[in-house]
């Protein structure tokens, strides 16, 4: 892994703990999945490329409009997912037919994957990434490289 995948998973872990809050976006105050991802951007390439209007927990699922996986196609670099490397999001679709709507951060591949989201109910935590999380990714994005 380079220098600045390791330095996304290494900021990723450092948000372990932090409680969940909807809309949030700051480490050990409180996040959510888009907020984990916001947070990495800031801390390892800087200024967010847009500011994030208010949003609901439900990301437009009513209308089925992929919201999320739009906004992360306008700001990150789209990878094949079996080409998943840590330090990559992962879009995950939690339900047959709803829209995509929760995001992780890749930490470990091969024979033990892991990843790290904030999850409603636990906060910021590493899990595995095993069978029932790894059927649900839908997409996955990579951080766009550093410049300096």
């Amino acid at each position: 892994m380079d220098r600045f995948h390791q330095d996304i998973v290494a900021e990723a872990r450092g948000w372990l703990g932090t409680p969940y809050v909807h809309q949030a976006s700051c480490k050990y105050g409180g996040c959510d999945c888009l907020g984990l991802i916001r947070g990495g951007w800031r801390a390892v390439l800087g200024s967010e490329p847009v500011q994030v209007p208010p949003y609901t927990a439900d990301w437009s699922e009513a209308g089925g409009q992929e919201v999320l996986w739009q906004a992360a196609c306008a700001h990150m670099q789209a990878r094949p997912i079996d080409q998943a490397r840590p330090g990559d999001v992962l879009l995950f679709r939690m339900r047959g037919g709803a829209v995509a709507k929760h995001l992780g951060i890749l930490t470990r591949e091969g024979d033990s994957p892991a990843f790290i989201h904030a999850y409603c109910g636990h906060g910021v935590i590493e899990n595995s990434l095993s069978a029932p999380w790894a059927r649900r990714i839908v997409a996955c994005f990579a951080f766009p490289e550093r410049t300096s």
